[in-house]
């Protein structure tokens, strides 16, 4: 298939800058894949669709202030660093900026010199090694002096840092969000739980590859980028218990059933797994775990709007789109939903 078969056109005032006030209260589109019809709710409707005896599986990865606006040594130049990945003893891989003054050796300040660091290698991709100096917690550091990497689409600043967070991340290790997740409420969850509904936890630590565009032509030359993920035991154990009971698996986000899809054995049976995954979803996938999923509208020609196509269909999921445009609905990560069942 062609990346161009995966192209919706959005105007640009659909892209939602900022979230809105009250979590669950964005809207809700549904699409049964089997038939393609659609319906207009509103996210805090979700319970509704759900059913006793089904699971609900939740990323609950936590998004790194990892954004380090700072200044290069001796001279103080601007510089941005964007930490991605945790190589151990204090050297991450990172992004910076501007490439052509942070060459190996480069000195950088942070915070008045709170945060020190020199570039140590540069890697194939144009990413560099970064090795950090502080006093005390890495992460608390981070936490006064880094700031939301937000995806480039959204130009506005974010008040409320929290809001790019689910209300129930607890591991950090995200470099953006994993967005599905931003509409849930901690009453929405107990509804849903009251429902007999059993909830269940995996975590992917998301990277910037996904908002890497698929820039070949043919969707299969796309090479992906690996991201970190863990799926526990007593998730596994949910998970097969809800399935030999005849219940759904719904996975909010396409991190989760990235997640749940690379472990799962070929009958859909779980077992506590953790490690890196590169897989790649398109239409043609036989899905062996997720039943329904919970997503947010994706970019154009993107790898997720493949995956979104992959389960639901394309024609379907295209459709949905150009409905959602039509009614002005709100794309991307502080944007609305959809359930697909």
């Amino acid at each position: 298939m062609k990346t161009s078969d995966f192209y919706y056109d959005l105007p640009q005032e659909l892209i939602a800058q900022t979230p809105i006030q009250q979590r669950d209260a964005s809207r809700l589109m549904t699409l049964d894949r089997s038939t393609g019809e659609t319906r207009h709710c509103h996210f805090y409707d979700l319970p509704d669709f759900l059913r006793p005896g089904d699971c609900l599986i939740l990323n609950d990865s936590r998004v790194l202030p990892a954004r380090l606006l700072g200044q290069r040594l001796p001279g103080g130049g601007a510089c941005e660093v964007l930490l991605l990945t945790d190589r151990g003893e204090g050297t991450w891989e990172c992004l910076v900026r501007p490439g052509r003054k942070m060459r190996p050796g480069a000195k950088l300040s942070f915070g008045d010199g709170e945060l020190t660091a020199e570039v140590t290698g540069e890697i194939e991709g144009g990413n560099r090694l970064v090795r950090f100096t502080y006093q005390g917690i890495f992460l608390e550091v981070l936490e006064r002096l880094g700031k939301m990497p937000l995806p480039p689409y959204i130009k506005a600043e974010l008040q409320d840092r929290e809001r790019y967070q689910t209300v129930y991340s607890r591991h950090n290790g995200s470099a953006a969000a994993p967005t599905a997740g931003l509409h849930f409420t901690p009453k929405l969850l107990e509804t849903i739980a009251a429902k007999s509904v059993g909830i269940g936890y995996v975590t992917l630590h998301v990277g910037l590859g996904t908002f890497r565009p698929v820039k070949e032509k043919d969707i299969t030359d796309h090479t992906m980028h690996s991201e970190y993920c863990i799926l526990p035991q007593e998730t596994a154990d949910l998970i097969n218990q809800t399935r030999t009971a005849g219940g759904r698996c719904v996975c909010v986000g396409t991190t989760s059933c990235r997640t749940l899809e690379s472990w799962a054995g070929e009958d859909g049976h779980m077992e506590a797994r953790s490690g890196w995954t590169d897989i790649y979803i398109y239409p043609g996938y036989r899905f062996k775990v997720t039943d329904a999923l919970v997503t947010n509208f994706h970019l154009p020609e993107s790898t997720l709007v493949m995956l979104v196509s992959a389960f639901a269909g394309r024609e379907h999921v295209l459709a949905a789109y150009q409905e959602a445009v039509r009614e002005r609905y709100r794309f991307f990560s502080f944007g609305d939903a959809m359930f697909l069942y």
